[in-house]
């Protein structure tokens, strides 16, 4: 797979926004990776629950907020995305000091609209 999203925050709960990004990115025939809390499947996507060395990750879109993305920093930084989007509530001054250290692009917006409006 190339160009892979990394839906970081997944959930099997379709009341979630992470759970609706993973079905329009499929929708849109975008790979994606899944890694939450809770092991579970969204059409098809696998959440992994244990942090894994995902090759090709082009993006990540952050379901967490900035206190649970603590633990992920370097995780983050050694997968070397090309970009990490935060969504409404993930926004978070220090690791977008991390991304810009590390050279990673970022994006303060939603996953969600983005791809409504064909601007992914």
């Amino acid at each position: 797979m190339k160009n892979v999203t990394l839906v970081l925050g997944a959930s099997t709960n379709p009341n979630k926004y992470s759970n609706i990004a993973i079905k329009r990115l499929v929708d849109k025939e975008i790979p994606v990776a899944a890694l939450g809390i809770r092991k579970g499947t969204v059409l098809g996507v696998v959440i992994d629950t244990e942090k894994k060395e995902y090759k090709n990750i082009d993006t990540i879109t952050l379901y967490l907020n900035p206190k649970n993305q603590e633990e992920y920093y370097n995780y983050i930084i050694d997968l070397k995305p090309r970009r990490v989007i935060f969504n409404p509530g993930s926004e978070n001054e220090e690791l977008v000091k991390l991304l810009e250290e590390n050279s990673i692009e970022y994006e303060v917006a939603c996953t969600l609209v983005m791809l409504s409006i064909d601007q992914y």
